[in-house]
């Protein structure tokens, strides 16, 4: 990483201080609210100063222009101007349903143009979070310095590159095939990294408080406007690696309309290695479809061992997606959103649609995953049971 210039590293330390300090004054001020949700009217001089002080430093660094300090040091800067935009969203500064063009005019120029030049979109993105969030002094960036956040990110950041270890794994049994004796151990180094998926997901539900999580971390994930465009909140499953175990195991198809949707609308919101990788994998057959054009060979060892670990694998990855839907859903979005008004749960889910859609597109992304029976979506179901048959 080059460098930084001395206006981007006054805007880098600034997110890193005065920034963390205001979002925690107005956090403490809404959470002592009866009604948690209302920021209106509620530290008013706070507000005007994060939005100034973000301004007067966006603007320095929009006159400086393109300094070509190379994608890592554009990406880290995208980054601070998405989780200024993302804040002032959080506090209503900027709200897009009343809004045809963002009024954060300087913020929004910036993030246009170093969105366009790197290729990925301009506000903040999942891994602007967790795995490249670079540590100063033992500390990353962050909203603000409670302690949930920072649970929240730590494990997330962990289970994303659990994941990421999974679908590496998958992805070198490509050129070995799956009668290749190395194949056994990369499909147990899959399942060990997807049970670590598990084990920190299972940490962060003990732990993170919900109310909490609900009321003062979930809300910068928002969808804001940037120019005239909304974009979508940034969303943990924002990486390669889920999909590629999805795609490689077989438990989902490129060619399925519905899961090709969800593909096409994440690239932009993953770094750019990841959509190539993204995209090589969404040619390649799968590990599923490949045992079932060799069950001919059911009566080999290697197929009987391989497949074993096969389907170990593709229960594993069935539970993490069951662990997410019935315990980080249910019990951090759904129940807390039950309490609300109907003015607070229009605007509750940081992908956008309606708190009724999100849930059922969630839901069948889960029964994919876990290859659950269903007759209004496709699954492998019948696929897998026709696999377990074949082993002695």
């Amino acid at each position: 990483m080059k460098l930084l210039t001395p206006k981007t590293q006054a805007f880098d330390s600034w997110i890193r201080s005065q920034f963390v300090q205001l979002n925690d004054e107005l956090e403490a001020l809404y959470f002592q609210q009866e009604d948690k949700s209302n920021v209106e009217g509620i530290g008013e001089d706070i507000k005007q100063a994060l939005e100034r002080q973000g301004r007067d430093l966006i603007k320095e660094l929009l006159a400086e222009g393109n300094t070509d300090q190379g994608f890592d040091s554009a990406f880290d800067l995208l980054g601070n101007v998405g989780i200024y935009m993302a804040a002032c969203r959080r506090h209503e500064i900027t709200e897009p349903s009343r809004e045809t063009y963002s009024p954060l005019i300087e913020a929004s120029a910036l993030a246009m143009h170093i969105g366009a030049s790197i290729g990925v979109t301009p506000r903040f993105a999942t891994a602007h979070l967790t795995t490249h969030n670079r540590s100063q002094n033992g500390l990353y960036k962050r909203f603000t310095s409670l302690g949930d956040e920072k649970l929240f990110v730590d494990y997330n950041t962990r289970g994303i590159l659990a994941y990421k270890r999974a679908a590496d794994a998958l992805l070198k049994i490509q050129p070995l095939g799956i009668s290749h004796p190395i194949s056994h151990d990369l499909l147990v180094a899959c399942q060990k990294a997807l049970q670590e998926v598990i084990d920190s997901n299972a940490i962060l539900f003990e732990r993170l408080d919900a109310t909490r999580f609900f009321y003062c971390v979930r809300p910068y994930y928002k969808p804001y406007r940037v120019g005239s465009q909304v974009f979508r909140g940034a969303n943990a499953g924002d990486f390669a690696g889920i999909n590629v175990i999805d795609m490689q195991l077989g438990l989902c198809t490129a060619n399925d309309p519905n899961y090709s949707q969800l593909l096409v609308d994440k690239f932009l919101y993953m770094m750019p290695e990841d959509q190539t990788l993204l995209r090589d994998c969404m040619r390649r057959e799968s590990i599923m479809n490949k045992f079932l054009s060799a069950k001919s060979y059911a009566d080999q060892d290697w197929y009987q061992a391989n497949l074993g670990q096969f389907l170990k694998a593709c229960a594993l990855h069935g539970e993490t997606a069951n662990q997410h839907h019935e315990q980080l859903v249910n019990k951090y979005i759904t129940q807390p959103a039950s309490d609300l008004t109907q003015t607070h749960l229009n605007t509750v889910t940081a992908s956008g649609p309606p708190l009724a859609s999100l849930l059922s597109g969630l839901e069948k992304l889960k029964d994919k995953r876990m290859a659950n029976e269903r007759i209004d979506i496709l699954t492998r179901f019948n696929d897998l049971n026709t696999l377990k048959a074949s082993l002695k």
